[in-house]
């Protein structure tokens, strides 16, 4: 079941966040966490451990991003992620957001999600703000930027 993350998960978030920070997701202090929460989505069966997670956060009026998406080895392939990004993509739209981007490492995941590759220079300059604190800016980052106009969604339906 996919739901908004509870305060008493933010420890277990942590924990998952920093055992895929080696690959495919930035680390988020535990202060991070805690005044986020509700930034954040998890998955979990019953009352098992939290199988994914990811978060929607707003940057501008018109503007959100999908991160910290993760799901564990053994549920990955299962379409856990892809329904954690989709509530993400839901609430943007609930929210009246115009587009939701993602900097990733695996862009073929956002692609078949809708997503498109962007150059870096189309994203405004305050989303780069954290890369500062990132372990592996300026020479090591592997992250691509991908966005999804949801307007154009909305103007579909």
């Amino acid at each position: 079941m996919i739901r908004k993350a509870l305060i008493q998960e933010v420890p277990e978030i942590w924990r998952m966040l920093h055992e895929f920070a080696d690959k495919d997701v930035l680390p988020r202090t535990m202060a991070d966490l805690y005044s986020q929460v509700r930034e954040y989505f998890v998955f979990r069966k019953d009352r098992g451990p939290i199988i994914g997670v990811a978060a929607l956060h707003v940057y501008w009026e018109d503007l959100g991003e999908i991160r910290s998406v993760a799901v564990l080895p053994d549920f990955q392939k299962t379409g856990i992620g892809s329904r954690l990004v989709k509530i993400c993509v839901k609430e943007a739209n609930a929210l009246g957001l115009k587009k939701v981007f993602a900097l990733t490492t695996r862009p073929e995941f956002f692609e078949r999600l809708g997503f498109r590759l962007v150059p870096n220079d189309d994203l405004p300059k305050i989303i780069w703000s954290e890369c500062k604190d990132c372990l592996k800016f300026p020479d090591k980052c592997n992250e691509i930027p991908m966005i999804l106009n949801l307007e154009k969604d909305r103007d579909k339906g």
